[in-house]
């Protein structure tokens, strides 16, 4: 018999994590709300559970401790009688923030909204090439903090005096390492990029569709449904870090689908420099095929953010598909009330209109001069999807290939 007493698990814990965000001038209490619950789900993301969420306003962040004296003090009060492993703040913290911070907190860990996400990109990086983009990342993001590791030398005994030399000599081949590191993580990269860049120029004579859109609206489950093909999605944010390429064929006509990497709001600038490559799929695609979560309550500032790294990445001027995703999960805002000359309500007339048709009718069908609206999951209205993609595809297609009808597009179309 075995003794279970002298058992142990070998699960690992679920790690613990507070919250924290503040409100200012430019960035109101409800934003910042809303921010805190996507900073939620890239903590699930990473299996951390949330303990509590604390938010202050203030007009600006505290430029020594990102909050004031006194939400500081809440919230180690709160991380001293609750097991908490880290304390994750939505906005990026500097040096001499992260420094103040650790020696409030001890030995509680902190950490950014960067250092998080850069977390999740190691997690879902597969391929050889996203691995050395998100190491890239992650000593560029590391480099100007490398303060932080050697503050332990203060708190010895003796320190000061006689102590700082080693420290700074400690310090100084730390960085040195990292800088190296970088150099030859860039050099690396580079020749990836260039096999990459070989590979596009191999394909260049087929048309190229790019998926793009905000994280976690169904870029892959929408390129399942046109590719047919098994393409890993997960309702989980950043489920994509590579991007998949698949060969297409609508009436005989070849081109290329890619699935890109979704974008966030606060997207660490050392990402997006490091993910170059894999951004040029996105520059170098002759049609954007933009993906917006219509049932996400904030889908309007979802499709900014996405433009907006568009325009910064270069890619804004392409021909754009705007597929508005999820009507399946979408709820219609309520009317406003009316009232009659009594002060009594008017009834709403009930409305036999599918909520597809409310859409086609809405101003969001004339936001880009392509709109379509679409349920990836449920297969609703693909069609409409695959007829608009066809047309734009076809299109560049005969640009390409202006006598494809003569060299047998046609022969095989009256064989059917």
């Amino acid at each position: 018999m075995i003794d279970k007493s002298k058992l142990f698990s070998t699960a690992v814990e679920q790690e613990t994590a507070v919250l924290v965000a503040v409100s200012t001038q430019k960035q109101t209490s409800a934003k910042t709300k809303e921010y805190l619950e996507e900073l939620d789900f890239l903590a699930a993301t990473l299996g951390v559970k949330t303990l509590h969420k604390f938010t202050q306003n203030l007009e600006r962040a505290d430029i020594k401790t990102y909050v004031g004296k006194g939400k500081l003090e809440e919230i180690n009060t709160f991380v001293t009688a609750n097991p908490v492993d880290m304390i994750i703040f939505d906005d990026d913290l500097s040096p001499s923030q992260v420094r103040n911070l650790e020696v409030v907190f001890k030995d509680i860990k902190v950490l950014d909204r960067s250092l998080l996400i850069l977390d999740i990109f190691a997690m879902r990086a597969k391929t050889a090439q996203s691995k050395l983009q998100v190491e890239l990342a992650q000593y560029q993001y590391m480099y100007p903090r490398l303060t932080r590791l050697w503050t332990h030398l203060s708190r010895q005994s003796g320190a000061g005096v006689g102590m700082r030399g080693p420290g700074e000599t400690e310090l100084e081949t730390d960085r040195r390492i990292v800088k190296d590191r970088i150099a030859f993580l860039q050099e690396k990269l580079e020749k990836v990029d260039r096999q990459s860049m070989t590979r596009r120029k191999e394909r260049d004579r087929l048309v190229r569709v790019a998926i793009v859109g905000y994280t976690n609206v169904g870029k892959s489950t929408l390129m399942q449904a046109l590719s047919k093909s098994d393409i890993f999605a997960e309702n989980k944010l950043f489920a994509t870090v590579d991007s998949t390429v698949r060969k297409v064929n609508m009436e005989n006509i070849p081109f290329l689908l890619t699935d890109t990497v979704g974008f966030i709001r606060k997207l660490p600038t050392t990402l997006i420099e490091s993910f170059k490559s894999t951004l040029d799929e996105v520059r170098e695609a002759d049609i954007l095929v933009h993906v917006v979560d219509i049932s996400h309550e904030s889908y309007e500032e979802h499709l900014e953010v996405v433009n907006n790294t568009l325009v910064e990445i270069g890619a804004a001027d392409k021909q754009t598909i705007l597929v508005f995703n999820k009507i399946d999960l979408y709820k219609p805002a309520p009317k406003a009330e009316e009232w009659d000359d009594e002060g009594n309500i008017v009834p709403e007339e009930a409305s036999n209109e599918s909520v597809l048709d409310q859409l086609k009718k809405s101003y969001l069908a004339h936001k880009a001069d392509s709109v379509v609206f679409i349920s990836a999951a449920k297969k609703e209205n693909m069609e409409e999807l695959r007829n608009t993609l066809f047309a734009a595809v076809k299109s560049k297609h005969f640009a390409i290939y202006p006598n494809w009808l003569d060299l047998g597009y046609s022969a095989v179309q009256s064989e059917e």
